[in-house]
């Protein structure tokens, strides 16, 4: 019996010219998964090759929107990327019961929707369509000790800032998780942004993680502690 070596070289090219592009399909396949349940839904359109901007809404009410590709991503640790499966929003601190929420608790609650302009100390702002949950309605499922005066914010990246628990309780801020009628990417703080009306861009801090309430008045948050107004309100200095 003979061996030809021609044609089993033959054979062996001709086999792996079939197996080569199926593992770079499967290896695709998987990514494309794990992009998903990271990035949240916004990243299919960007795996896929698709422009996300049709989907945007660039007008709303009569009122012009600036595009939420329009405006500088400037946070302390650049964009988070979290696992939406592992996420739970928790609320903490001086409360008589704590609680934990996942996204999806969140999201299919009764949400809003509101025109409001986010103020950076870099001297740029954007006029954008926040959609999200009235906050204090999901705060007081907690039950807050009435002697807490100050709200912690914690995001993913381990920024922080303060609110004053009035400004948070007394008014209608919404926790976002949409912006220009499309569910926030990494960039813009996926799940969750503050939409922090009236007080500068710092405020309005992303990737929420956990809610503090506490009676401390002296504590400051990330920028706060370098400096930075307590209150943070536009019209008055961003420094103290």
């Amino acid at each position: 019996m003979s061996f030809n070596i021609k044609n089993y070289k033959l054979e062996i090219i001709m086999l792996l010219i079939i197996i080569i592009p199926l593992l770079i399909l499967g290896l695709a396949a998987i990514k494309n998964k794990k992009d998903f349940q990271v990035h949240g839904t916004n990243e299919i359109s960007k795996i896929n090759g698709e422009d996300l901007k049709p989907l945007e809404l660039r007008e709303y009410g009569g009122i012009k929107l600036d595009s939420v590709y329009d405006f500088r991503e400037n946070s302390i640790k650049g964009p988070q990327y979290i696992d939406i499966n592992d996420y739970t929003l928790k609320i903490t601190g001086m409360v008589e019961e704590e609680k934990e929420y996942t996204y999806e608790e969140i999201i299919n609650r009764s949400t809003r929707k509101k025109v409001a302009k986010l103020t950076c100390v870099e001297g740029w702002s954007v006029n954008l369509l926040w959609e999200g949950i009235v906050l204090r309605d999901l705060l007081k499922e907690a039950n807050p000790n009435p002697e807490a005066n100050k709200i912690i914010f914690h995001a993913y990246d381990g920024y922080t800032t303060n609110h004053h628990t009035e400004y948070i309780m007394d008014y209608d801020i919404l926790m976002a998780h949409k912006m220009n009628n499309i569910t926030l990417m990494p960039e813009r703080g996926f799940p969750f942004q503050l939409v922090a009306e009236g007080e500068w861009g710092y405020k309005w801090v992303k990737w929420i993680t956990e809610i503090e309430f506490t009676d401390d008045p002296d504590y400051r948050g990330y920028w706060e502690a370098r400096g930075y107004s307590d209150t943070g309100k536009l019209g008055e200095s961003f420094l103290d």
